[in-house]
């Protein structure tokens, strides 16, 4: 993925955010030469991958494939004993014709919400014991109200929605035609992706990176080590 297409989306995503009235924390507006004086006090954001992040899950089709997010707030399942918060907090843009493919969390339990925008489908399955498509009704918990819907059911998120998606409940993302971008929270126990995500096809996680020009923020898999 190019450069120039990760700083574009970030752009995109931070007036989506002012747009909506979110404010970000400090470290979210930092520019690449403010890492350099940044000690070991910062470590939180550095080993629980707290900042941006934009995938095209390695396939180079970003504006098809992927999206662009924010990590706010996140413990550590690995660093426990250091880091005790059991739960992390996400923003995310996704925009038309964007789509963020099947996938479950074997250990995360997480909260999507709207939080303004377009409208969001979010299409849902259980997982059979060998990761396959179940054939059974999934249950939906949605801001108080649970149900169940048949397999394979695109749930539709309004602005101020949500929907609680367990382990092994496979689920994606896609924008309804004709809303606009979607700013969607994520409110969840730790979350580890490097680890915790299954997807239903073979796909990587982290773009793979093309410098066709200088960074506009770090990602949160870029920030120097402490010297």
């Amino acid at each position: 993925m190019k450069r120039s297409q990760i700083n574009k989306a970030i752009k995109e995503m931070e007036a989506l955010i002012n747009k909506h009235g979110f404010a970000l924390p400090p470290f979210c507006n930092w520019k690449p030469e403010d890492w350099k004086d940044k000690g070991h006090a910062y470590d939180e954001i550095r080993d629980n991958m707290l900042g941006w992040d934009v995938t095209d899950y390695g396939e180079g089709r970003f504006d098809e494939l992927g999206f662009a997010l924010i990590t706010i707030r996140n413990g550590n399942v690995k660093m426990s004993d250091k880091y005790k918060k059991p739960y992390a907090e996400k923003l995310l843009m996704l925009k038309e014709d964007q789509y963020s493919p099947m996938h479950f969390h074997w250990g995360k339990m997480e909260d999507i919400i709207n939080r303004g925008g377009g409208n969001v489908f979010i299409r849902v399955y259980n997982s059979t014991p060998a990761g396959k498509f179940a054939d059974t009704d999934v249950k939906i918990s949605s801001d108080g109200r649970e149900y169940y819907v048949p397999a394979g059911t695109q749930v539709r998120l309004t602005p101020g929605e949500s929907i609680s998606i367990f382990p092994y409940m496979y689920h994606d993302f896609m924008v309804e035609k004709g809303t606009g971008p979607v700013l969607l929270g994520e409110v969840s126990m730790c979350n580890d992706d490097k680890n915790d995500n299954r997807f239903y096809e073979d796909l990587g996680r982290f773009p793979i990176l093309e410098e066709d020009e200088e960074p506009y923020r770090l990602l949160c898999t870029e920030y120097p080590k402490v010297k």
